[in-house]
């Protein structure tokens, strides 16, 4: 946090009013509309916080700029847009109990039993971002593990997906969970002995959710000052928020009335409830500058492979018994893309699995004939594919907004989960684009990391932050650095209906920007991953320096 220029104060206070800005001496890239790398030395921004100019070494230089920045030779690049992110989540794995380090489940009941104890005002302790695969844990965690760190209060931690729920017993206890209690649909409880075991996975985890305690307004707004901190500082400028709820959005209209928004939020509702109830009967329009708009709905078709509730078509290879889990019926899921499209919103589906991904495109099928218009469909995730679908996401043409960091990170359950036959499908970036597929790349997170440059590097890379594995894994997947960049500037603005503003740096597009200390067009992967922003401008504006 030391090494952050935004505060609340800095957020607060109007700017001066735009004036002509000159960012000269740079190394500049971008894309131009149809995805062609461009290349400038110096940037002029207009009064109203667009890209005025595109300066060539060869071209004059306006010669009284009300401001001036001499860009020392330094690259710029466009502002990352993280095509599918979660903004609150991030905020409160910020404020709250993060798991996410830890390597093993002795170290996460350490760090859990250490936070109870600096915090014993709080009645739960509330947290996220264990794994039991990078613990090498072999099973799921329970309440026992659990009560061993901290028995006298409820505990309720999200895996690091957020798809399954770790609970003691005090927190099952508080939720009335028992013996008899009943799995419902789209969810499992797990079990173990004939006692609920202490996870709960998908829809199951609402049973623990009821019973824990509502974050107040005051803490939707830290926890979005936290993320936006932490987005400006790794060089997001824009963001999808993937189920963004009333209670989320309204905190986001606080922020924009107080011009504490800085980020913009490209926002998809929690299903057709909080999409209707935000916006009503038409995507709402661009709020705040820019800063702010519902764009369509998310829906999710199912879980994750990490918790084994992604739909497969085949039972898992290391557990013959299941499938995963639909978390809508076919007539529910159509229902709720015909309710959102006639209101032209648009469809964001969450599908991880194979059948999952054919249920996705057998309804964009169904659907597309009578829902005349660009609708460009959405399928989050897309991570495993059966081949054979893969041709119908480009003749529907489906948007696959991805995550190259999921494949660096899922690598090795993904093997253990799919077994060789069916990682031809997995992750399949290259296979996808080559068959006229957008791809709109983003982090999941507080999934993961939404870090950018570890992005980009996966995307053209296919090897983790230690360069693992040797030549990187399904090499024959991994995608061109022009494709990557693609994928976290012009067609993730495409993928949310924002490409007439954002995406690109041509003249009359929003002046989002990085400076970088690297070229990514030419560093290598390990120099792309340990890129980090010196400047990140918003519409014009610099919001984040970093302190050398």
């Amino acid at each position: 946090m030391k090494r952050l220029l935004l505060s609340l104060t800095a957020l607060t206070l109007a700017a001066p009013a735009h004036a002509d800005t000159l960012v000269d001496n740079v190394n500049g890239i971008t894309l131009d509309k149809d995805g062609d790398l461009v290349r400038f030395t110096g940037l002029v921004i207009g009064t109203d916080g667009k890209v005025k100019q595109l300066l060539d070494r060869k071209d004059k230089r306006p010669e009284r700029p009300d401001f001036k920045q001499d860009g020392g030779g330094r690259t710029l690049i466009p502002g990352m847009i993280d095509a599918h992110g979660h903004v609150m989540g991030l905020g409160f794995q910020l404020m709250l109990l993060d798991l996410s380090a830890t390597n093993s489940l002795a170290e996460a009941q350490a760090a859990i039993r250490k936070y109870a104890a600096e915090n014993p005002e709080m009645p739960w302790i509330i947290g996220r971002g264990w794994n039991q695969e990078k613990w090498g844990l072999g099973r799921f965690p329970t309440s026992a593990d659990l009560d061993a760190a901290v028995p006298n209060r409820p505990v309720w931690l999200e895996r690091v997906d957020g798809h399954a729920g770790w609970a003691n017993s005090a927190a099952m206890a508080a939720a009335k969970i028992g013996a008899t209690s009943k799995s419902p649909e789209g969810g499992r409880i797990e079990m173990a002995n004939g006692q609920p075991s202490g996870v709960f996975v998908d829809a199951a985890m609402s049973l623990i959710d009821a019973a824990k305690p509502k974050p107040l307004a005051r803490d939707l707004d830290r926890a979005l000052y936290l993320a936006q901190q932490k987005l400006l500082a790794q060089g997001i400028t824009s963001i999808a928020d993937m189920g963004t709820t009333i209670a989320e959005w309204q905190a986001y209209r606080r922020a924009g009335d107080k011009k504490q928004l800085a980020v913009r939020i490209l926002s998809y509702g929690g299903d057709i409830d909080n999409m209707a109830i935000i916006a009503g009967s038409e995507p709402t329009p661009w709020l705040y500058d820019d800063k702010l708009r519902m764009v369509g709905v998310k829906l999710y078709l199912d879980g994750a492979l990490g918790s084994r509730g992604a739909w497969l078509k085949a039972p898992y290879s290391d557990a013959p018994g299941q499938k995963g889990l639909p978390l809508l019926t076919p007539a529910q899921l159509r229902n709720k893309m015909v309710r959102a499209s006639m209101d032209k919103f648009q469809v964001a589906i969450h599908a991880i699995g194979d059948a999952a991904n054919a249920e996705a495109l057998d309804a964009i099928t169904d659907l597309t004939a009578d829902l005349p218009g660009e609708r460009r469909w959405r399928i989050e995730h897309a991570q495993v594919i059966d081949p054979a679908d893969i041709a119908r996401f480009a003749s529907l043409k489906v948007i696959a907004s991805m995550q190259p960091v999921h494949q660096t990170s899922d690598r090795v359950m993904a093997e253990a989960r799919l077994g060789p036959d069916r990682l031809r499908g997995a992750y399949a970036w290259r296979s996808l684009e080559n068959a006229g597929v957008r791809l709109a790349f983003g982090s999941d997170v507080p999934v993961e990391s939404a870090d950018p440059f570890a992005g980009l590097a996966a995307a053209i890379s296919r090897t983790d932050a230690a360069g693992q594995p040797f030549g990187g894994w399904r090499p024959e997947e991994a995608v061109s650095r022009e494709s990557a960049l693609d994928g976290f500037t012009r067609t993730a603005a495409f993928a949310a209906f924002a490409e007439d503003r954002l995406g690109t740096l041509m003249p009359g597009m929003r002046a989002d920007f990085l400076i970088v200390d690297a070229d990514p067009m030419l560093a290598s992967p390990d120099e792309i991953r340990r890129l980090s922003p010196r400047e990140t401008w918003i519409g014009g504006y610099r919001y984040y320096q970093r302190k050398d």
